[in-house]
């Protein structure tokens, strides 16, 4: 290979020298940024830019076909960073006078007049600075110093500067309002400041400066109306305008915003919620181990009435331009199992229980049937997998499982098996060495949720780079991406900064892959797709940076659907629990004597009621807990979100406590325990 440094004014002028030199042109080169240009203060101390040439391989197709222009390279080096270029200014030295009784041969400055007494050897010299003005004979003294005589008259005179008050009128995004903005003008006043005797003086002077706010409101209106502006003139706004003494913003025009319309909605005509409560028996006695009941609906009976959506009524701009409501859209009713829908009306085909779970503007709604188990769960029963509720009149025996899309209640123990719900898992018995999760399809929905939030935040950053790129470039031409599209630029963005999005995209495919039977919305399968597309397989279709945003939009879109509650809430109940799992997308409660070594997740709230010991146990929105801890050392670490907070009503040495990132450890045994993050990230317990 050939290679040539070559200097110039500006990178592009070191670029032709080099390609001038080389005799070829820019797509056979490889173009290596040595030194960018820079420029200080009146020019001095500046650097010419430098650049590194070499000829390509004639092997080297890449830099042929999909970087024509060497923009690659250039973005390449620009992502690698370039060093900042300052500029420093050189400050003046001041020049005091020192006061000397002897004053032959000085000048001085008393109360605005120049004095002066020379010497038969020793003429005093005076300079002037900005701000003052010398006359000598009634002539202005155009240089910058001038030697004092007696036989000539001087006089001293300060200059007056005033700047004119700035304004302008602008509108915000949708022209709803018309802006005034109004810098002030003002007025500088100078006084030539006292000097001591001195054989050479200094003129200077002293400002003192005066706001003054000069608008006139006939020429403000005129050129409101100049700009089109018919609607909602706020005199008072432009009054205070007038009137100001520091810089600032009016609001002197009003349009009318749009009335927002409603989006569809379902009217339910049945209550779907359980009832919380002990249970009141036919005797009068009361039963505290039916703390909820289920409801039920019966065939035929309409369960909810779907509603169409109301639109919206238009406004205007402070222009008279109509201002469109924003979009209404209809609710999308998914018919599950039991369910018809007859004209707007959901009815039910079976009795059981009603399920209604909504997402966004997607509402699915089933009947659950109930399977009730009169013994127990054992190998006799085999293994359950119900598609509605299954109520356990036994226990559930060692290795056993029960799985169901509804809701999971066992009125004795739970001993080393599993548990699987969609809706809520309730135990009248201990959990013993098990693993219940409740929520399943929330769960994964939420999981889902939260990889998209950081792919939409590095997809914006992503975004943010190309067109920074785009702008700084002037080696770039339209048709670089004609080929290729983005492809190029971004598999050099995915290796250089975004390193960590590849393994996001494939964690988040593999996951709506194995999950695909929970999710009724093709969205989070169509995302997979686009993600694969832009940041894995890097399709040989051309990718834009409209499709960039496009998909940006559809991840923030998802990410705020699964941060949306779901209808019904799962939740967790139970006595105590030993050894085992717990995983729940809503609230987990051990209302018993003790939770012992167990790991509990609840996307909630967790509450346990007695003893929390050894495990690990996490509550998304706070843990309330009423002894933690154990005096053999046993760690126990509780851990919730950072905006959330932690309350115990003991915790015993050693017991160690996480917010968000930050960690806390007991160092001795307290009561009444409140811990939270304050301002700074740490944890305060009161």
């Amino acid at each position: 290979m050939q290679s040539v440094v070559s200097k110039g004014r500006n990178i592009e002028e070191a670029i032709a020298v080099g390609l001038k030199l080389l005799e070829t042109t820019k797509s056979q080169v490889n173009i290596e940024i040595v030194q960018q240009e820079t420029k200080s203060f009146w020019g001095l101390r500046s650097k010419e830019a430098i650049v590194k040439l070499t000829k390509l391989d004639s092997n080297d197709s890449f830099m042929k076909k999909e970087n024509p222009t060497g923009y690659l390279d250039i973005a390449e080096q620009m992502i690698d960073g370039m060093a900042a270029q300052g500029e420093q200014k050189v400050a003046e030295e001041e020049i005091l006078p020192v006061a000397e009784a002897n004053l032959d041969g000085k000048a001085w400055v008393k109360d605005g007049i120049l004095h002066f007494q020379t010497a038969p050897s020793k003429l005093p010299t005076v300079t002037i600075s900005k701000g003052v003005k010398l006359y000598k004979n009634n002539l202005e003294v155009k240089g910058k110093s001038e030697v004092l005589t007696e036989a000539d008259t001087f006089q001293l005179k300060e200059e007056f500067e005033e700047r004119a008050t700035d304004w302008k009128i602008t509108f915000d995004q949708h022209r709803l309002k018309a802006l005034l903005h109004v810098n002030p003008g003002n007025e500088i006043i100078r006084k030539v400041k006292d000097i001591q005797p001195d054989h050479h003086i200094k003129l200077t002077v002293e400002e003192t400066k005066k706001i003054q706010t000069n608008l006139n409101y006939d020429a403000i209106i005129e050129k409101a109306v100049e700009m089109g502006i018919r609607h909602g003139f706020d005199h008072t706004q432009l009054i205070k305008a007038m009137n100001g003494t520091k810089p600032g913003t009016y609001e002197i025009a009003f349009g009318k915003e749009p009335t927002p319309g409603k989006n569809g909605w379902i009217e339910l005509m049945v209550d779907i919620e359980e009832q919380e409560g002990p249970k009141e028996n036919e005797d009068g006695s009361v039963d505290h181990r039916e703390i909820k009941t289920i409801p039920t609906v019966e065939k035929g009976q309409v369960i909810a009435i779907i509603h169409p959506p109301v639109p919206g009524k238009a406004g205007y701009t402070v222009t008279n331009e109509p201002l469109p409501a924003k979009q209404t859209f209809p609710i999308t009713v998914a018919a599950g199992k039991g369910i018809v829908l007859v004209e707007d009306r959901i009815v039910s085909m079976e009795s059981g229980r009603p399920q209604v779970e909504k997402r966004g503007q997607l509402v699915r709604v089933s009947i659950m049937p109930k399977l009730t188990i009169r013994s127990d769960v054992d190998m006799a029963s085999g293994n359950i997998h119900f598609m509605g509720d299954v109520e356990i009149l036994g226990n559930v025996d060692d290795n056993m499982m029960v799985e169901t899309d509804g809701n999971i209640v066992v009125h004795k123990t739970v001993n080393m098996s599993t548990l699987t719900a969609s809706g809520a898992v309730i135990s009248r018995g201990t959990v013993n060495g098990s693993v219940v999760s409740a929520g399943k399809n929330n769960m994964i929905i939420v999981e889902l949720g939260q990889i998209l939030g950081i792919l939409h935040g590095q997809t914006e950053k992503v975004i943010t780079v190309i067109r920074q790129l785009v702008q700084q470039l002037t080696a770039f031409k339209s048709n670089d991406f004609s080929q290729g599209g983005l492809k190029p630029l971004i598999g050099i963005l995915l290796e250089k900064k975004f390193k960590e999005i590849p393994p996001l995209v494939k964690k988040y495919t593999e996951l709506v892959k194995k999950e695909e039977k929970y999710l009724i919305d093709s969205s989070w399968k169509d995302v997979a797709t686009s993600l694969m597309r832009y940041y894995v397989a890097l399709s040989k279709d051309v990718l834009s940076v409209d499709g960039l945003i496009q998909l940006s939009e559809k991840l923030k879109e998802l990410h705020e659907l699964s941060t949306t509650p779901v209808e019904p809430e799962s939740y967790i109940t139970i006595p105590n629990t030993l050894n085992s799992q717990l995983y729940c997308s809503g609230n987990i409660t051990v209302s018993g004597k003790s939770c012992i070594n167990s790991k509990l997740h609840a996307g909630g709230k967790l509450t346990v009621g007695g003893i929390l010991r050894g495990g690990h146990v996490y509550g998304n929105l706070g843990v309330e807990v009423k002894e933690v801890g154990a005096e053999i050392g046993t760690t126990t670490l509780i851990e919730t979100s950072e905006g959330s907070s932690i309350s115990i009503g003991k915790a015993i040495e050693g017991t160690v406590l996480k917010i968000g990132r930050t960690r806390y450890s007991f160092k001795e045994t307290r009561n009444f325990v409140q811990a939270q993050l304050n301002e700074h990230g740490r944890i305060v317990i009161k």
